[in-house]
């Protein structure tokens, strides 16, 4: 989502997405979620953060709650390193509503804080 987000925000931006135990697709939740906000990311593809290490970025932004602890250092050449911690609405149990509110709010969450990064960093 925070991909989707970057990228809707700035095309001329190069935004990668990666994660430590990635899934074999994106969640078919998230994928409605963002379409709700305007945004497709339903031909994104989940990667490994292996598949970045030799490349050199100016930002590397981990999101999950429990990110920072299982990767806490990204060891390809980055100049900044970003912490912004939320859960993981796939984690959520309960009714189909509830869920789907969980991936709204982390949605809502995400975009917030990441305008405001963007704002205030890259611009």
């Amino acid at each position: 989502m925070a991909q989707g987000f970057f990228k809707s925000f700035d095309d001329k931006i190069e935004v990668e997405s990666a994660g430590t135990q990635p899934g074999l697709e994106v969640n078919s939740k998230a994928v409605i979620v963002m379409r709700e906000a305007g945004i497709d990311i339903s031909k994104n593809s989940p990667k490994s953060v292996d598949e970045f290490l030799n490349y050199e970025w100016d930002y590397v932004i981990t999101v999950c709650d429990n990110a920072k602890e299982t990767c806490p250092v990204f060891l390809g050449k980055v100049k900044h390193r970003v912490h912004f911690g939320f859960e993981d609405p796939s984690d959520a149990t309960g009714s189909e509503e509830f869920i789907m509110s969980e991936f709204r709010r982390i949605r809502d969450d995400i975009k917030t804080t990441f305008l405001r990064f963007y704002n205030n960093f890259l611009i």
